[in-house]
């Protein structure tokens, strides 16, 4: 049994829904696959991932619809404070901080959970007509000729589109199965992720404290909660891990401080393993790349997701006016307009986070003398802050409409 559409999209984790909700804002008819059951993806339990949506991503689930529903759980990030330390020692006193208020637009951006915006992106997806999708079957082969691609899913069923799009994560077989190879290397780092409740209150600040191993984020959620990032070595953070939950809070507490008062664990614990990996391209024949299957970073920005939405406003907005211009969408110079757009934002994202990590994640006396009177000039340097603050906000670059707040 075969299905027609104009765009096939792999990948039901945020990205692709998006790009979905996107295209179909354009018009166009799209078949979504996921090859996780529908139940995975719905669960309302309180896990302790979250995201940070830059302002400008919000402004594209505005434009989208979405927003309505996510601000009511959002919590917004006023300030961004950047210091140096040790594990119990507290911060150095060179610092950064970043306020909002020193730009026109809004916050910086917004903290969103899990838990949320999953089913708000699926209740979304269930009220658009123009999109099919398909839950618990997996792609297993793809073929491109002139005229489309033609995917067969592991059911036997096969779907012809003019594009696919592959939004599978860093280990994409859209991507391998088009014949697009990746470079990158790992850190030898683990990101410990979890949730806590505090005693007092964040104010909307977030706190990006690098520590010889690696990076610890502290994210404001609402209410007394944050959301936790914490990168080890990978032998440290397998041991730490292995710990009963009061133990794994003792651990984390000398590295977050006394700022928030006392600290207890809410929800679940996660780790992954920290890598860059970058694809030798953003698109192939009738094959685009979207998000970690195109460009996985190191979260020390926390920029993965919103690098990702931004791939989606580019790639929906240049196959919108290729299909008003009456281009096939799924067309070689189609797709380079999208690649020429992306690349090099991706590249220079990835390559900014690399050498970010490798500069602060390391003891050396000399190394951290240099970016702490780094950290304390930039702080003083009113032009490079504000230059700082509109990069966390996304505000900078050429904006695809829907970064703008504007429809595609």
């Amino acid at each position: 049994m075969s299905e027609a559409c104009d765009i096939i999209i792999v990948g039901g984790g945020l990205n692709g829904p998006t790009l979905a909700l996107a295209l179909a804002s354009a018009g166009q008819r799209v078949t979504l696959i996921d090859a996780l059951p529908l139940g995975t993806r719905t669960d309302a339990g309180f896990d302790g991932r979250s995201y940070a949506l830059a302002l400008t991503s919000a402004r594209l689930m505005e434009a989208l619809g979405l927003w309505e529903t996510l601000s009511e759980t959002a919590q917004p990030m006023l300030d961004i404070k950047v210091s140096d330390g040790r594990a119990g020692e507290g911060p150095a006193p060179f610092f950064m901080h970043f306020d909002h208020a020193e730009i026109e637009e809004g916050p910086m951006g917004y903290m969103v959970e899990d838990r949320h915006i999953r089913p708000t992106l699926l209740a979304a997806l269930n009220d658009t007509p123009e999109i099919h999708q398909i839950h618990g079957d997996a792609v297993v082969a793809q073929q491109v000729d002139a005229g489309g691609v033609e995917v067969t899913l592991a059911s036997g069923k096969t779907l012809q589109g003019q594009l696919l799009v592959g939004c599978d994560g860093r280990g994409s077989g859209t991507a391998e199965r088009a014949g697009i190879h990746r470079i990158g290397w790992t850190y030898a780092q683990t990101a410990l992720v979890c949730a806590v409740g505090h005693e007092h209150h964040h104010n909307g600040v977030a706190h990006q404290f690098f520590m010889p191993p690696g990076p610890l984020a502290i994210l404001p959620l609402t209410g007394n909660r944050a959301s936790i990032v914490w990168s080890e070595t990978t032998e440290n953070a397998r041991a730490i891990n292995a710990l009963p939950d009061a133990e794994y809070i003792d651990v984390l507490r000398p590295r977050f401080g006394s700022f928030l008062g006392e600290i207890e664990l809410l929800g679940a614990r996660y780790t992954y393993p920290l890598s860059l990996s970058l694809a030798s391209a953003l698109v192939a024949p009738r094959v685009a790349l979207v998000g970690d299957a195109a460009h996985g970073i190191h979260p020390i920005a926390g920029q993965g997701l919103n690098a990702g939405l931004r791939d989606v406003a580019a790639l929906a907005e240049v196959v919108a006016d290729a299909a008003r211009r009456g281009e096939a969408i799924g067309a070689a110079p189609v797709l380079s307009r999208y690649q020429t757009w992306r690349r090099f934002d991706n590249t220079a994202l990835a390559l900014a986070t690399d050498s970010f990590n490798r500069l602060f994640s390391n003891d050396n006396s000399v190394l951290r003398g240099l970016r702490d009177v780094g950290m304390g000039l930039i702080n003083h340097w009113p032009g490079a802050r504000r230059s700082f603050i509109r990069e966390a906000a996304g505000l900078n670059g050429d904006l695809p409409r829907l970064l703008r707040g504007l429809p595609v």
